[in-house]
């Protein structure tokens, strides 16, 4: 039994809001003496996140076999998985080998489909283990309760140079997250440049639709060198939780304009620290962008800043990883020797 070692367990393609979560977690667990592993359900190939696990030096792994035999050889502290199927394979697993198991939930969303079904049976059997909830929403649809744990960055070196000219998109090209919705905004405001990150299932789509007006960079490992080319990000998602691309570009003095969904109306304060504007009111969100536009430099500084202060009061790694380690039941203490 390797009782140093905290494992977190997902299913993933792509680089999403739960592989940066993540990740996070991974490097502030590290930072703390603990020792976390990554492990991935199935190996669908090549991924953003393991190359920045590596450039984090966090161990990881694609299960080659059955998770029961991989927990009953390695015999983790915690068990902590993230998103519907890793939840409810991981919580079975760790029901069989007496593993200490906690599920995570990050989806503002109600998906649609066959996966509502995976969604459904997660959330009616996350009696079984404990329970951490991303944002006070998506708390208040897990039937049996949770621990509030708000998603947390590190907060990097402070800008040291003007807001550039350009909004962004960062995430997954998903119909939840509205990226048609960002290309239909690039229309609607002259002037900035704008930029998109992510990858995902409308990305084909939404490329041919926002040629001409976006760049589109495709998926990178981590933001943190890409920061510094946006002014200001949008979030034009149909659901959110709290994402981690908005705590992410606030503390890198990068505004957010965004819809009053989720939680963020209780990171975003309109017009003092980003932009917050009615749920799919689309000219709102135009509006607000124009508002950004129309500052001078001495003004977007003023707006960085008041948003990088809001992350670090509020949203900072350290402060994250001590609510999630009290979750897992181990509070302040030290990790095993040897």
């Amino acid at each position: 039994m390797d009782a140093g070692e905290l494992w977190l367990l997902l299913d993933s393609r792509g680089m999403g809001g739960i592989e940066s979560h993540v990740a996070e977690l991974a490097a502030g667990l590290a930072a703390t003496g603990w020792r976390p592993r990554v492990l991935f359900l199935a190996d669908h190939g090549p991924h953003p996140l393991r190359q920045r696990l590596d450039q984090d030096g966090v161990a990881w792994e694609a299960l080659a076999g059955n998770l029961v035999r991989r927990l009953h050889r390695g015999r983790p502290a915690v068990l902590h998985t993230h998103g519907y199927k890793a939840n409810l394979l991981g919580r079975a697993a760790a029901l069989l080998t007496g593993t200490r198991h906690v599920a995570s939930y990050h989806a503002g969303e109600r998906p649609p489909g066959w996966v509502a079904l995976w969604d459904l049976a997660d959330r009616c059997t996350a009696w079984m283990g404990r329970r951490i909830a991303v944002s006070r929403p998506i708390l208040a649809r897990i039937p049996f309760g949770a621990i509030h744990v708000p998603n947390f960055v590190a907060l990097p070196p402070a800008p040291t140079t003007a807001a550039p000219n350009s909004v962004g998109f960062v995430g997954r090209f998903s119909h939840e997250k509205g990226p048609d919705r960002f290309v239909d905004l690039s229309r609607m405001v002259a002037g900035p440049a704008w930029v998109a990150f992510g990858d995902g299932p409308e990305r084909a789509a939404v490329e041919a639709r926002g040629s001409g007006t976006v760049a589109f960079r495709g998926a990178v490992p981590t933001m943190a060198p890409h920061w510094r080319d946006l002014g200001l990000l949008a979030i034009t998602s149909r659901a959110e939780g709290l994402p981690l691309a908005a705590l992410e570009a606030m503390a890198a003095g990068v505004p957010v304009a965004a819809f009053a969904l989720g939680a963020l109306p209780e990171v975003i304060r309109d017009g003092q620290n980003g932009f917050l504007v009615p749920p799919g009111d689309m000219d709102a969100l135009a509006g607000a962008v124009r508002r950004w536009a129309a500052l001078d430099g001495q003004g977007r500084a003023a707006l960085g800043a008041a948003a990088r202060d809001t992350v670090a009061l509020g949203y900072g790694r350290e402060a994250g990883v001590a609510r999630i380690l009290a979750a897992y039941g181990l509070g302040a203490s030290a990790p095993p020797r040897g």
